[in-house]
């Protein structure tokens, strides 16, 4: 199962993942995609190394899965930190853009429907 690595950066507290530069970005988007074990082992080490730097804190590895031909995270609680609160859409990673894309846009209260 694939892994993406996410952390908080150290400065601002903001949910953060590893690029596939080995740089981090707010972008759940641009989160390097780990096929393996032993790539997820190594981005970690490499994370690990960003914690002693006082980069960013609490990094580990997240699950994730392909939906609607993107990746998204399999757990509910780490769809949330990478997009953001779930009571306002207009907050958050989700208002900038930058929440995981998992497939077409969900209906909301909001949305006009004609049957």
């Amino acid at each position: 199962m694939p892994d993406v690595i996410t952390a908080n950066r150290l400065t601002d507290g903001v949910v953060v993942f590893q690029t596939i530069d080995e740089a981090w970005s707010e972008d759940f988007n641009r989160a390097a995609v780990l096929a393996d074990p032993p790539a997820t082992a190594e981005a970690l080490a490499r994370a690990k190394r960003d914690e002693t730097n006082n980069l960013v804190v609490d990094a580990y590895a997240v699950p994730v899965e392909e939906r609607n031909g993107h990746f998204a995270p399999k757990a509910l609680r780490e769809a949330i930190r990478a997009a953001g609160p779930t009571n306002r859409r207009d907050l958050g990673k989700q208002a900038a853009g930058l929440a995981p894309r998992s497939g077409p846009k969900a209906a909301t209260e909001a949305d006009y429907v004609s049957l």
